[in-house]
């Protein structure tokens, strides 16, 4: 049976964008307009308006106004669902490599 998680699909499909990770790492330090977000890219304003829209819509970011700008800043909680999920392989693997940790030690 397929596990669909339509907050997870999003989370995921957002941060497979390299920009996107920039974006968030970014934001995650400190809040920042959208100004200074796009600075240092070497794209259209519009372009990091829709990158901005998907980490939104995967509430992985929120923007708020202040002013005439629009502040952004990281929504951990949102990625505490990714690690949560991530946290079931991690241990899988964890236990993994301790058996096979245990195993080279047995044979040495």
């Amino acid at each position: 049976m397929v596990e669909y998680t339509p907050t997870l699909d999003s989370i995921f499909s957002s941060l497979a964008d390299p920009t996107r990770r920039d974006i968030l790492r970014r934001v995650s330090s400190r809040q920042l307009s959208v100004g200074e977000i796009a600075l240092p890219y070497d794209l259209t304003f519009a372009a990091i308006s829709k990158h901005l829209k998907v980490l939104e819509r995967a509430r992985l970011i929120v923007k708020k106004r202040r002013g005439k700008e629009q502040i952004v800043s990281i929504a951990p909680q949102t990625l505490q669902k990714a690690d949560d999920y991530l946290e079931f392989y991690r241990q899988f693997w964890e236990e993994r490599l301790d058996s096979l940790e245990d195993y080279l030690n047995k044979e040495a």
